[in-house]
């Protein structure tokens, strides 16, 4: 597909190597809007930035494959690249010190502005641990919170399986580019995340797994959500950097005790020591939460109605999008959002040509 000219900007200007998030925010704060960046002097831009990224942002930024591939990227309906200008953008992160330029996403992006909580900790989680992660995740997701985590081996994967197995469903935060899936063992959890909720990633794609990239994306898993939980972790772990990173955001943190014998409850009992809420349950947190988890329930029970809504205007002749839209008086995102739960649900089909069918 050909690029949008304001998303072909914002990517010519992010794509820049030695251009992060703080420096490309500076830079917009400076001129406006990427296109302004791109169409400033060099003489400005210099004043703004080191001479050489100055003299590669005047002429024109990148171009040729990395352009090319991104616009084949977003050629997969799925996929979306959502800019610190678009409404899609999750607005707990523009509430942080931090927050990312543009998101690559794959799959239900609706996903990013409701209520949601993050479950972390360790890759190499004992059965038990895993199993009372994705136990909390089901709870808290049926409660209407969508379940955030790293996408990793142990607790993080767990964790994804009770969100969608859930009524809100799971975000993947991702370390590394969308057109590529790290640990490879979890291209299967992947698949079901980008079917049934949404993978997301700051970094371009191409990108490998970096180790520091990991940490980076941290911030990201606190800052979506209003509060985390902490699994089991031991005490070098980077689930702890994630605990920290949402404690100075201001959300709560949680954590679930061990036996003071396991290496991997120490990380747990740390946190507790520094304040985190000890739980045994996931009804501990909810109560913790309070008001935010009425607000989830609330729009839990609208994508309810909204999915009922718009099971009642598709048939079982082939309808289009906008068709559904006009009759069911919903939004177009309200309504793909009801489409993919209805679809995930075994309720209906998607045909080719964008047409959506009912099953008998």
């Amino acid at each position: 597909m050909a690029l949008d000219t304001d998303l072909e900007a914002w990517l010519r200007l992010s794509l820049v190597e030695g251009i992060g998030a703080q420096t490309l925010r500076k830079l917009l704060l400076e001129f406006g809007t990427p296109a302004g960046v791109l169409t400033a002097s060099q003489r400005s831009l210099a004043a703004v930035v080191p001479a050489r990224l100055a003299s590669v942002i005047s002429a024109g930024g990148v171009d040729g494959e990395p352009l090319s591939a991104a616009a084949t990227w977003l050629d997969n309906p799925a996929n979306r690249i959502i800019t610190l200008a678009d409404s899609e953008y999750p607005q707990s992160l523009l509430q942080t010190a931090d927050p990312p330029p543009l998101l690559y996403a794959k799959g239900r992006t609706e996903l990013l502005n409701r209520p949601a909580f993050a479950i972390v900790g360790s890759r190499n989680a004992t059965a038990q641990g895993m199993a009372n992660a994705e136990a909390f995740a089901t709870a808290l997701g049926d409660a209407g919170m969508v379940i955030v985590s790293g996408m990793a081996l142990g607790i993080d994967a767990a964790a994804h399986r009770g969100g969608l197995a859930s009524r809100a469903s799971t975000i993947a935060v991702v370390g590394t580019g969308l057109d590529s899936v790290y640990p490879a063992r979890n291209r299967p959890l992947a698949h079901d995340i980008a079917t049934g909720g949404l993978i997301i990633s700051e970094f371009a794609l191409g990108t490998p797994p970096l180790a520091g990239n990991f940490p980076r994306r941290n911030r990201l898993i606190c800052g979506l959500a209003r509060g985390v939980l902490v699994v089991e972790a031991a005490v070098s772990s980077g689930s702890l950097i994630t605990a920290r990173l949402a404690a100075d955001q201001g959300r709560e943190v949680f954590a679930i005790p061990g036996s003071i014998h396991s290496p991997l409850a120490k990380g747990c009992h740390a946190l507790i020591k520094q304040g985190a809420k000890l739980v045994e349950s996931a009804q501990d947190i909810l109560e913790e939460l309070g008001d935010t988890v009425t607000q989830a329930q609330k729009q839990t029970v609208k994508m309810a109605d909204d999915d009922d809504l718009v099971l009642v205007h598709i048939g079982f002749e082939p309808v289009d999008l906008q068709s559904i839209c006009t009759r069911s008086g919903l939004a177009t995102a309200e309504v793909n959002a009801a489409l993919t739960g209805l679809e995930i649900a075994g309720r209906i089909e998607s045909l080719p040509g964008g047409r959506w069918q009912r099953i008998r």
